[in-house]
């Protein structure tokens, strides 16, 4: 390969690869459309090889695109592999700390992070609200907060408290309810972005005939859809306890389904002192709450 090549020119030829098309790609590296289209044209320029063909709807690699893709994906690898390992050497509880969370966990978090910047006012908190697993080996984050049965193998972590769920609905919506099965009532059901939950499963394996009222893809929306009276949901305890519209229908959770809250990161990135402050802080901070998070919270019985 020409030696004019280097580590930017490959990112983008990876990015445009992986993503298939140049506003992707752009997206992807944080540039502007033109500027991946400019450099792109450079750079098979330079090395007098067409990488990608381009299609009506994107780009897919020619068979030098796809040598040199791989080759980038192996660099990369490299380059992460090496900055985790020095960014390990770091023995200054100070710095950017990425933490990736879902958009229920969001408030939870929020609510202790003051103290946090109180306790360690030199570690930079960049929250990531997002319910795709953020990839912590590629440094999309540093710390995951992340609903799970079972984590990654690839990942190390400490398990915080148990998930409990229960069912949930508005004064009405329960009212209506009589002591009638279950099946026989208006359910809010999820979106196929949901689906590999746990919420989503327990309601195929319980109710595979509910009538559901509506189909939602994001678990704020499913507490406020039960809010608002348009049936039943199956939430977390951490999520319907604290809506206030909402009542359970039995004081304690459900046996199943379960899950767990974990603190996740990267080996490579768990002797780093910003982030094992950050780890010890929020350990101790989310296992205050455990009584939220397992359904144990004694003002929340039915009324």
């Amino acid at each position: 390969m020409h030696s004019a090549l280097d580590w930017n020119d490959l990112r983008l030829v990876l990015a445009v690869a992986r993503e298939g098309s140049l506003s992707g790609a752009a997206r992807k590296l944080g540039v502007t459309h033109s500027t991946v289209f400019r450099r792109l044209g450079t750079i098979e320029m330079a090395i007098g090889t067409r990488l990608f063909e381009r299609f009506r709807d994107g780009y897919a690699p020619t068979p030098a695109g796809e040598t040199a893709a791989a080759a980038a994906a192996r660099l990369e690898d490299e380059v992460l592999a090496l900055e985790r390992r020095l960014a390990g050497q770091d023995l200054r509880p100070s710095g950017p700390v990425r933490i990736t969370t879902t958009d229920t966990l969001g408030a939870v978090l929020m609510r202790h992070l003051p103290a946090m910047r109180r306790a360690h006012p030199e570690i930079e908190p960049e929250i990531i609200v997002s319910n795709a697993m953020a990839n912590l080996t590629r440094r999309e984050a540093d710390i995951a907060v992340r609903p799970t049965p079972a984590p990654s193998e690839l990942l190390v972590g400490r398990r915080v408290a148990d998930i409990a769920h229960a069912v949930y609905g508005s004064r009405a919506s329960l009212a209506r309810r009589n002591g009638k099965d279950l099946s026989a009532h208006d359910w809010i059901g999820l979106d196929d972005a949901l689906a590999g939950t746990v919420i989503a499963g327990w309601m195929r394996d319980n109710l595979p005939s509910a009538r559901l009222a509506c189909r939602v893809d994001a678990l704020p929306t499913l507490r406020d859809a039960a809010a608002a009276g348009m049936g039943l949901a199956l939430l977390p305890c951490y999520v319907g306890d604290l809506a206030p519209a909402l009542r359970r229908l039995a004081s304690k959770p459900l046996a199943e389904p379960r899950s767990a809250l974990w603190l996740l990161t990267h080996d490579d990135l768990r002797r780093t002192a910003r982030m094992r402050a950050v780890l010890d802080f929020l350990a101790k901070a989310l296992a205050s709450e455990r009584a939220l998070f397992e359904g144990r919270r004694a003002d929340r019985a039915p009324r």
